[in-house]
Formats: C-alpha cells, structure tokens, sequence
C-alpha cells in the first residue's frame, strides 16, 4: 500500500518549471499523456523537438498559423536546387487545408502544404520536410492529389534545409474561399466552405510588428503576439512592465497571460469589443519598443517586479 502511494505521489508531484508532468499531455501532439508518449521508457518511436522552426526568418509567424490562426497563407521560395527540374516551383503554405490534408499537389504543379495537421511525429519541421519532398516528387511525376504521412519519416531533411532563407510574407483570409478560387463550384464544395468559413473566428496580422494577431471571439477580441526571445528574459522584461502598470494597449483591456507553443512565448491581451486590429497598431508598435527597452535593461528586479514576474509565471499554459 505504501508502494502505490509513493509511487502515485511520484506521478502527481508538480514538474519543475519548464518539465512536463507524466499525466500532462505529450508537448509532441500526440494526444497521449507524456508517461505514455516521450516520457515512456526510451521515449517515442520519434525525437521531440521544443523548437522546430528555429532558424527560419518567419518562425513566429510559423508558430502562429499552426497554432491559432485559422486561415493564413505565405509563399515559400525553394532553396536552391530542391527542385532542379522546375526552378519556379510555387508552394503555398498554408495554415489549414481541406480535410486538415498534410499537403496538396495542385493540377498546375504547383505545391501547398498545410501546417494544422493530424500527425504528429515529434518534429514539425521534419514532417513538413518529408511531406514537402514526396509532394515534389509527385509533382515532378505530374500526378496531383494529396500528400501525407501515415508513420514517422524518420531522419532527413527539415523545412529549414529546404526553402530559402527569405522572410515570410503572411496574408490573413476572411475565409477560406482560397481553396476553391480556382476550382469551378458544386452545391457540396460551397456547403463544405460554408461550414468551415462558419467555424473561424476574425482574425487580422498587425502591421506594426512581427506575429502579432487580433482576433474577435464575440463575446470579447484578444491580441495574441508570439515572441522569439528566451522564455526567461521574455518573462523578466514583461515583469518590469507589468509591474510599471506598462502592458496596457487600451483602456479596459488587460494583459492576461501567456501560453509557451512550438518553444515560444505568446503574451495575450483581452481587450474590449469593438476595439478592432487598426486601433491596436500604434499602441502594439510603442510597447514593442517598450519591451525591446526593458529587454536590455539588465538592472536587479525590485522586490514589485519580483512579484510581478512570479505572478506572472504561474499564467503561463503549455500548448504544444
């Protein structure tokens, strides 16, 4: 009996601060707990990786639309030489396709590949490689369709050995009236759009700044910024705004928290109804310099920012 307690204890006992739980979901995806998944006895068939897209240009952005933005799209340039038969080849990425398809071999040979998928196999960036390779090769064999994985690709190229170090360039739809717009309409294809226009929210990428996205859920809007700094200089300089009463973008909004995805930090604000992505512009691009400020300020904390940052802490919700 004292066996089985210590034992559950064991598993119930709080992770340290930046550790999964065993009871916790797996941080890969996989819908399991992580004592069943990578916490296992010699892991998962798959290594996780905390930091997939690390190295790309557009890696908030990235962790943006697989994560919470409905309906974005960026085009990607092939680094040279992925595609030697067809140096123009267009690939459209995209945050989610019909039928959450991993990607899609189009009937002019062009590529689009989806990011909000149902696999998952430890590393993003390696399944978006290995989807993205087989999706050339049978585009080079002329024969459209889907593309997908059913089992772990194992080693080989990521998305970062495969495309261009270029910025990524992000365009938010209202819907995903994107996906047909070259595809003569059916009563089934327009009721398929209706259905998935009916389940998005409206969602808008600032200007201003990089990977900050608004979004209205009705009965309030949110502002949810996905950061690229380390978690714990990220978390201190928050901590010297908040405390400061800094971290307001407008009046009666609030920030609430933030939720670590992919290995990064997304900061969240709710703010009121009727605030809009315009109004948030200047007041997002003066607490970014705000932030940038306080991110160099390498001064002790004050026994306030402390608090701050300790309270500040325990809002932090891991996603993936």
């Amino acid at each position: 009996m004292a066996k089985k307690s210590r034992v559950k204890a064991r598993e119930s006992a709080p992770a340290a601060a930046g550790e999964v739980g065993p009871r916790q979901p797996c941080p890969c995806g996989s819908g399991k707990r992580y004592k069943a998944c990578h916490g296992a006895p010699g892991g998962a068939s798959a290594a996780f990786v905390a930091r997939p897209f690390e190295g790309l240009p557009g890696e908030c952005d990235l962790v943006a639309l697989r994560e919470f933005v409905p309906a974005g799209t960026a085009t990607l340039t092939l680094a040279e030489g992925v595609a030697p038969e067809r140096d123009d080849r267009s690939v459209l990425l995209a945050s989610l396709l019909p039928g959450a398809a991993p990607a899609l071999v189009r009937e002019d040979g062009s590529i689009w590949l989806g990011l909000q998928v149902q696999h998952a196999f430890g590393d993003p960036a390696r399944d978006l490689g290995a989807v993205l390779e087989r999706s050339l090769a049978q585009a080079a064999s002329g024969e459209p369709g889907t593309v997908g994985l059913t089992s772990d690709p194992g080693p080989g190229a990521r998305l970062q050995d495969l495309v261009a170090d270029e910025p990524l360039s992000v365009t938010v739809h209202d819907g995903f009236a994107y996906w047909v717009s070259d595809v003569e309409e059916s009563p089934e294809l327009v009721a398929a759009l209706q259905q998935a226009d009916e389940s998005i929210y409206p969602t808008a990428r600032l200007t201003t700044v990089e990977a900050a996205y608004w979004t209205n859920v009705g009965s309030k809007e949110h502002l949810r910024w996905v950061r690229p700094e380390p978690e714990d200089a990220l978390l201190t300089a928050l901590a010297r705004l908040h405390a400061a009463g800094a971290d307001r973008l407008v009046p009666e909004g609030r920030f609430v928290g933030m939720f670590r995805a992919r290995g990064l930090l997304t900061p969240v604000w709710d703010l009121p109804v009727g605030t809009g992505a315009e109004a948030l512009e200047e007041p997002v691009a003066a607490l970014d310099e705000a932030l940038n400020e306080a991110l160099a300020d390498e001064s002790p904390l004050t026994a306030e920012q402390r608090s701050a940052r300790s309270g500040l802490a325990t809002r932090q919700v891991t996603i993936r």
